[in-house]
Order: structure tokens, then sequence, then C-alpha cells
């Protein structure tokens, strides 16, 4: 199931999903500028790094530790090609405005940040331990983005969402509660991480799974925390159909 739009919208302009999103294009317009080697390298100093993490964990003061730690917020701003940032920048575009709307622009972003932080910390204290101090790099905004989900199935579970279902491969539309959606989404996540969770698939990279579920599960608290500490404003949080 893909999302391809929100039937809920708010009366103001989401103008930090917006920047993310352009912060985003601007990182990946920039990647595609650069010769594989130097893409590589780029990748590779400013992707989360399980051994250097680890590293920087245990010796918090040494040298290198703070870019470990920069590194798990550069790694959201930096995809590995144009489904990676295309499918990502979707769902932000599609779930991100109603939290935006429900938390500020400043304290929406400071979520999203903190839920990136902790998907990556996730993935590395999941996966790194278990097989080893991998270095292969982790990068995108999927940890971030699974917390605004999170905070969505909290907030809005009953919103509707227009999806994209594959029948005899061709796509039908869909109109079905965000709880539902969502919730078959994080399911995924789950069970593809407990399946990824053997040595040839985590020495082999890919998705990042575990940043998913650990994102997600960040966003739920999170928001909790976050919205509960602000006045409902009732633009953001009018019934549907009346604005």
């Amino acid at each position: 199931m893909v999302p391809i739009q929100s039937q809920h919208e708010t009366r103001r302009i989401p103008v930090m999903t917006w920047l993310l999103v352009a912060v985003n294009a601007i990182v990946f317009f920039y990647e595609l500028q650069l010769s594989d080697p130097a893409l590589n390298q780029f990748i590779l100093r400013w992707g989360v790094v399980p051994s250097q993490i680890l590293q920087a964990f245990h010796h918090p003061l040494a040298a290198g530790s703070l870019h470990a730690y920069v590194t798990l917020l550069t790694s959201q701003f930096i995809h590995g090609g144009w489904l990676h940032i295309v499918g990502n920048m979707l769902f932000l575009l599609i779930f991100g405005n109603d939290i935006e709307a429900r938390l500020g622009s400043g304290l929406y972003l400071l979520f999203y940040l903190v839920c990136g932080i902790i998907a990556g910390i996730v993935e590395v204290l999941m996966v790194a331990p278990i097989f080893g101090a991998l270095n292969e790099p982790s990068i995108g905004a999927s940890g971030a983005i699974a917390g605004v989900l999170g905070a969505y199935l909290i907030l809005y579970p009953l919103h509707r969402v227009v999806v994209l279902v594959p029948i005899l491969i061709i796509p039908i539309p869909l109109v079905l509660p965000a709880f539902v959606l969502i919730g078959w989404w994080f399911i995924q996540q789950l069970l593809y991480g407990i399946l990824s969770l053997s040595p040839s698939v985590a020495q082999s990279g890919g998705v990042a799974f575990w940043a998913h579920v650990g994102g997600f599960l960040a966003g739920i608290i999170l928001i909790l925390l976050f919205a509960g500490s602000r006045p409902r404003n009732t633009w953001a949080n009018a019934p549907y159909g009346q604005y």
C-alpha cells in the first residue's frame, strides 16, 4: 500500500515540513553531482557507521566521538537513490503537516530530529552487538519519518488516507483510516526487522528496519510528551470537513 494523499487538511502552510523536504532535496542533488568514489566517501563520512557509534559510546571524549554523534543528525538528510528519497518525502508530506500543525514548527523540528537520532541508535544497538561492529553506513530520513507516523497514529488514527493497492499489478486507489495503513506498515517493519537478525542479512546491508521500529516507538512516546504540553489549536484539531 502506497499513500498518495491525506483527506485531512490544515489551514496553515506546513513551513517546516516543506523546509525539511527542501533540505533533503538539496543534499540529494548534491550527491548526484559526485563521482562514485566521492559519493561513497561522502556517505561513509556523514552516514551512521555502527562501529563508530559504539566506539563513541564507550569513549565519549575520545577524538572522533563528536563526529560520530553528529552523523546521527547528518545521516537523516542523505539518501541512496531516487526511490529512497521520493518514498520518504512522500510519507513526510502526507503525514508531517498535521504533526507540525499540532506541535508548531519549532517543536515539530525538535521532535523530528530526536526521532531520527533515536532511530539511528536503535539500529546500531540491535544489529552491531549481535553480529559485531559493522562498518556499513546507514542513511535516510525514514527513522525520523517513522516517528511522524507513530505520532500520527496516536493523534489522528481515524483520518482518511488515499492509498494505492496493487491488485493483479494494477494500482487501485482505496480510502483507509490512518490506523490501518500505519498499523500494517509497522507490523511489516517489525517482522522484517526480526527476519533481518541473521548474519548474512545484517552483514549485507539493506533496509534499516530496526531504525523504523525505533523511530516509530520514539514518535509514540515523544508525541505523548510534546503534544500533552501544548494547548490544542482549533485550526489543527477541528473535525474533518470543517476547515
